[in-house]
């Protein structure tokens, strides 16, 4: 591993948060949900790089989350139950965001993005 691949993929995580948030005000709801996918999956990677100089090839972010938990145990309370249905919610935005005919509503889009900024985001500096 580099140092400059872990920080491509710290800063382009950042950038996909942010562009989540601004896709939410302008009322693009699909592309905001893509987007918070985009971030959660690239900082799994950064984090897995960054401490096992590697991670898996994989756009799921269970499996993600599962490979960062067997070396920061803190992780593991993303796979909580309380946590685990909005973990997979954000996970299916990856292709339904993308490939299918799905509108995602502002709630619901709210919601992920709100998760992501009080539990997942604290996990995950943590770890």
């Amino acid at each position: 591993m580099s140092y400059e691949e872990a920080e491509v993929l710290r800063e382009r995580a950042e950038a996909f948060l942010e562009n989540a948030r601004r896709l939410f005000r302008e009322g693009k709801y699909d592309l905001a949900a893509f987007s918070i996918e985009q971030y959660c999956q690239l900082i799994l990677k950064y984090k897995l790089l960054v401490k096992v100089d590697t991670y898996p090839r994989t756009n799921s972010l269970t499996r993600l989350i599962r490979e960062l938990a067997r070396i920061s145990k803190n992780v593991e309370e993303l796979l909580r139950p309380e946590n685990v249905l909005m973990i997979t919610r954000i996970e299916d935005a990856y292709i339904g965001a993308r490939y299918l005919p799905r509108r995602y509503l502002r709630e619901e889009v709210e919601a992920m993005l709100e998760f992501v900024e009080r539990v997942f985001k604290n996990v995950i500096d943590r770890a």
